[in-house]
């Protein structure tokens, strides 16, 4: 098994092994899976992650051949997120998921990201065996819209968070410094309701207030200075 970078000559096996996985993964209408498929690994946008410094796509490979492969980016100054760890069927009993897990973990600790988040939808109950598996728990949970329907996606986390805790219309929240996502003018940190408890929503750095309203196109809007926070792979806004 070797474990590397990917490379413009991946392309098509990316989406090979991309719609295979998720077609065993996931119960999806297969138009869905191909339209999701093209989307998220069309030409031109591979082109441009494998040039972008904060994409990670790490392929694993068994005898010249792509088997498997792990989708992540770095969102924050200290956090990234595993978007994908796509497996082909036929090689899911091979160890090739936890290797793929850990290089990129690796990949991001020596870049000086230390927090990775694990992004999976509800309906695939291995996904969160996996991460858990893997020392993380469920921190949170979001709506995501794929192809016009509605599905839950859990968030998974192993890090343990630098928090503040601060009054919020009367309530206590408590701010994770250490995990961080991308705005469009600033960043955001995930809010709890309890130390140790679940994903309540985001703060906004910029201007130092929590953000929890939408724009018209189902984002993470802060009403005080306009800061959105940037879409994941799984949001409407992919599609």
């Amino acid at each position: 098994m070797e474990v590397r970078e990917a490379v413009p000559h991946d392309k098509p096996a990316l989406r090979d092994v991309a719609r295979r996985s998720l077609e065993a993964s996931y119960p999806l209408d297969p138009s869905t899976i191909g339209a999701a498929v093209d989307e998220w690994y069309a030409e031109e946008r591979l082109t441009e992650r494998l040039d972008d410094d904060r994409q990670l796509l790490l392929v694993a490979e068994e005898e010249e051949q792509v088997v498997g492969f792990a989708d992540a980016e770095q969102t924050g100054d200290s956090t990234a997120e595993l978007y994908w760890l796509h497996v082909d069927p036929s090689h899911r009993t091979e160890s090739f998921g936890e290797r793929l897990f850990e290089e990129t973990q690796i990949a991001f600790e020596e870049r000086g990201v230390p927090n990775l988040l694990g992004r999976v939808l509800a309906v695939n109950a291995a996904g969160g065996d996996f991460y858990q598996r893997h020392g993380m728990e469920k921190v949170g949970e979001e709506t995501v819209d794929i192809d016009g329907t509605e599905y839950a996606q859990e968030i998974y986390a192993a890090f343990e968070g630098d928090t503040e805790a601060v009054e919020v219309n009367g309530d206590t929240v408590y701010i994770d410094h250490t995990a961080t996502e991308r705005g469009s003018i600033g960043q955001f940190h995930l809010v709890y309701l309890e130390e140790d408890g679940n994903h309540y929503g985001y703060w906004c750095a910029n201007c130092q207030s929590l953000a929890n309203a939408m724009d018209a196109m189902g984002r993470i809007q802060c009403d005080g200075c306009g800061n959105r926070r940037k879409p994941t792979r799984w949001d409407a806004a992919y599609l």
